[in-house]
């Protein structure tokens, strides 16, 4: 059984970090700046290190944030959506307006050009907007019109609803989706291809052709979507490990961590296991982090 409790993110400072989450977008704490439990940081590779996380919450989804001492790698320098790096949070909104008020005084880097995009109905008919965090860590609000999606919002409190899902731009897509759907037992919900001056301006790019796959765990919120980008291809192809500033995690709970990857396909990369058997981590084809915790 796995489930996705929740993300992680490697950031710089945590007292920057939470003021942004928590008076821009409405994210509370669960508890104060605290170590990264021992297990976790030897699934990680970071027992030589000082790592502390600060657990923030927005409805029922939770993002960990995590701070290393010596640092890592510094974000990339002029990261676009296309990057292998490249994983955000997608966060419903009640109001678009009233949500890009509050984010204002915080200045967000922004992705998209223009403002907020409402993208054609035959893609969904979203509105949405992407921009960055003070770490450069991609973040997107969106509006749902109608349907299953804004369904599944609809009783939530306050102006931003929680993470309906956190996408990653892949660029092996068949190897990720076998990832996916393979070891991690998620199921393939949504396939299509977005393009056009609408997606353009949301992405902040030209001319773009990406690929959306929507793929759902038992529990269909959170979900994972999977960007890959036919036009523009990225000449990027950097490795980053949980130290690093671009890190980000999936984090899964699991029962059995020694069962995760029982075969030794190639799109089952390899997992260190802490030594009580309590986490686990590894990298997807595109170098993406997976934690997992035993439930």
């Amino acid at each position: 059984m796995r489930a996705l409790i929740g993300f992680g993110r490697t950031v710089a400072d945590l007292a920057v970090t939470e003021a942004f989450y928590r008076d821009g977008l409405g994210f509370a704490r669960i508890a104060p700046p605290e170590p990264l439990p021992p297990a976790q940081a030897e699934a990680m590779g970071l027992g030589d290190r000082r790592a502390t996380q600060l657990r923030m919450r927005l409805g029922a989804q939770t993002v960990t944030f995590l701070t290393v001492d010596p640092p890592g790698a510094p974000y990339p320098a002029d990261p676009a959506a296309t990057d292998p790096f490249f994983q955000h949070l997608a966060i419903p909104v009640r109001d678009m307006a009233a949500a890009m008020a509050q984010l204002a005084p915080l200045s967000p880097i922004p992705i998209s050009r223009g403002g907020p995009q409402r993208l054609p109905e035959s893609t969904g008919g979203v509105t949405a907007y992407k921009f960055r965090d003070p770490d450069g860590h991609p973040l997107e609000l969106i509006v749902f019109p109608g349907g299953p999606p804004a369904d599944r919002w609809r009783e939530a409190p306050g102006l931003f609803l929680g993470i309906d899902h956190s996408a990653i731009t892949v660029t092996d897509l068949e190897a990720t989706l076998a990832f996916l759907t393979g070891p991690l037992g998620l199921t393939l919900a949504e396939r299509g291809l977005n393009q056009g001056p609408e997606q353009a301006r949301l992405d902040g790019l030209d001319d773009p052709q990406v690929d959306v796959l929507a793929l759902e765990p038992s529990e269909p919120v959170p979900h994972v979507e999977l960007l890959h980008y036919r036009v523009p291809a990225t000449e990027r192809r950097l490795v980053f490990g949980p130290a690093d500033r671009a890190a980000t995690r999936y984090v899964f709970g699991a029962t059995d961590l020694d069962r995760l990857f029982a075969t030794d396909r190639p799109e089952s990369p390899r997992l260190r296991i802490s030594a009580d058997r309590t986490a686990a981590y590894c990298s997807g084809p595109g170098g993406h982090g997976f934690l997992f915790l035993r439930n």
